[in-house]
């Protein structure tokens, strides 16, 4: 199928402009991949640093107001009990995060509490006793034991706690008690979702993990995870003192945007070491991505359609005055009187239709000179081979020699097809070509004639015995040779070749007559499949009856 010129330039920029937005589309959705991947992993990272500052900030306040309310005489001197009770329940009221707080004795049974729960109870043998009787003592989260039936519990679910005690001493030095407290582990929600809420737009769909830094156990998260050992690399990055994020694959599979940071304390609260990480599900973080690439590629497309409609109308304006020039020359081509029109406006053209219109009109004045030269001339114009004319010559003084000739008949296959496809320019590169050919494959004293349009004639002297086996080993040759590619203006052609063989005197007496046979017998190479060499003898077999 051939396209005209404004064809291929509408094409060109459709064609263009889609490899442009490809490449567009590809570089710029990888570019903004990882940029707005890091912007989300940076936001998380952040985010858990927050969150890990914010734990430890309040656990600090916290142990500064346990750590006062035991500087109060009331408590430490344990003479008023009923005051030290006052100041309990007022300290539990303010900060209801106090879930409770109990003074002890000496021996550790306690003497005041919030609501007075455990009032009376020996808690000695409790970390929060055996602890913060040797100095100020602040226990990770575990669950309650002794309180777990005493507290109101609106959610059903496992109470937890943190520790926060302090020993207590009279004005002498000697130790009076213990002042403990319990904090609900329900605080931490609240702090989650101080740090969260307001990021929900950036961090839609993300999870918040606490995790003890003893044994990376789940202290807040989701329910299915809670109180489950977390072993992923972000956990260990974390350990490291590192405040980053990646994408890794969790427990169940999936992958996870991730970031972690560890709490390094507030103050002179050196920490419990409470490891925060954020998830957000990897497809979920990287949905604007897709997003991005699909507007990209949508955006592109539509661009394209556009330029190539643009395109078709530019080049319609373009080869607008080529399209004259080729439809007059053309005309000329098949033998009308035309003239070229003279295109102005733009220079090249300018230049080409005027030197197309001088040579035309002096083709024309030389016309009848050249067609006298032409018939006149022993030569071929085209491939500088002999030609019938020369032929009748090269007969005529044969005949006088006395010795064998034979002749192979060669005709193109495949030919008409290139001229079709490609102009009569590059079917005539092609016949040089196989000029050139015929003559490098022959010996210098054998004669190469073109009869006309493809066809040749090679006249070679062969000895008058077995002429048959020498001549296929040259037809042979001759038609490996033409079959082998032509390339011409970047495209690769290829032409076949059938021959025809006949020897004089041995199959006529006249030379015209044996040239004739020649010529039936190429044709039944032709019929035979083509590329082939068929002889006199041969053909004349093929065309008996029976045979």
């Amino acid at each position: 199928m051939k396209f005209n010129l404004r064809a291929y330039m509408a094409l060109f920029f459709g064609v263009i402009i889609i490899l442009l937005t490809m490449l567009l589309s590809i570089t710029i959705s990888r570019y903004s991949g990882e940029t707005i991947k890091r912007e989300i992993g940076n936001n998380l990272s952040t985010t858990a640093y927050h969150m890990a500052d914010k734990l430890d900030s309040f656990m600090w306040s916290r142990i500064g107001e346990v750590e006062v309310l035991s500087q109060i005489e009331d408590i430490k001197s344990q003479e008023n009990l009923q005051s030290a009770q006052k100041l309990l329940d007022q300290l539990k009221t303010s900060i209801p995060v106090f879930s409770w707080i109990g003074l002890t004795d000496s021996a550790g049974k306690v003497v005041a509490a919030t609501d007075e729960i455990l009032v009376g109870t020996d808690i000695s043998k409790r970390p929060v006793y055996q602890a913060g009787k040797n100095g100020k003592f602040i226990g990770d989260v575990h669950n309650a034991v002794l309180l777990a039936n005493l507290l109101p519990n609106p959610t059903g679910e496992p109470m937890q706690f943190v520790d926060i005690s302090n020993p207590l001493t009279d004005e002498s030095g000697n130790f009076t008690g213990v002042l403990a407290a319990h904090l609900s582990w329900e605080w931490s929600r609240q702090v989650k979702d101080e740090i969260v809420q307001p990021l929900k737009d950036e961090l839609n769909g993300a999870e918040v993990f606490v995790l003890s830094g003893n044994d990376n156990t789940v202290l807040l998260g989701p329910p299915e995870l809670t109180g489950q050992v977390l072993d992923i690399n972000s956990v260990h990055n974390a350990k490291k003192r590192e405040n980053s994020w990646l994408v890794e694959k969790w427990p169940d599979g999936k992958n996870y945007l991730t970031g972690f940071s560890i709490g390094d304390g507030h103050h002179d609260y050196s920490g419990l070491g409470w490891i925060v990480i954020v998830r957000i599900p990897a497809e979920a973080a990287f949905a604007p991505v897709e997003n991005l690439k699909t507007f990209i590629i949508t955006l592109g497309t539509t661009t394209a359609v556009i330029f190539a409609v643009i395109g078709w109308f530019i080049a319609g304006f373009i080869t607008s005055p080529l399209r004259k020039i080729t439809q007059a020359a053309h005309s000329l081509r098949m033998g009308n009187e035309t003239k070229i029109p003279y295109i102005k406006g733009i220079k090249e053209l300018e230049l080409l239709s005027g030197s197309l219109r001088e040579l035309v009109d002096s083709l024309v004045r030389t016309e009848s000179s050249l067609g006298v030269m032409e018939n006149l001339a022993h030569h071929d114009l085209l491939t500088g081979l002999g030609n019938r004319v020369a032929l009748d010559q090269f007969l005529k003084k044969e005949k006088n020699m006395g010795h064998s000739l034979s002749f192979l008949y060669l005709d193109l296959d495949g030919f008409k097809q290139i001229n079709d496809s490609y102009g009569h320019q590059t079917g005539d590169m092609v016949l040089k070509e196989v000029a050139n050919r015929l003559t490098e494959s022959t010996r210098k004293e054998d004669s190469i004639f073109r009869l006309g349009g493809d066809e040749f004639l090679v006249v070679l002297d062969t000895p008058n015995e077995s002429v048959e086996p020498i001549l296929e080993t040259i037809a042979d040759k001759l038609i490996t040779n033409i079959n082998k590619p032509y390339t011409v203006d970047n495209a690769m052609l290829k032409v076949g070749c059938s021959v025809g063989g006949a020897v004089w005197p041995d199959h006529d007496i006249d030379p015209f007559t044996v040239i004739s046979y020649a010529d039936e017998a190429l044709y039944v190479s032709k019929r035979s499949g083509k590329n082939i060499v068929t002889f006199h003898q041969n053909a004349l077999k093929n065309q008996m009856p029976g045979a």
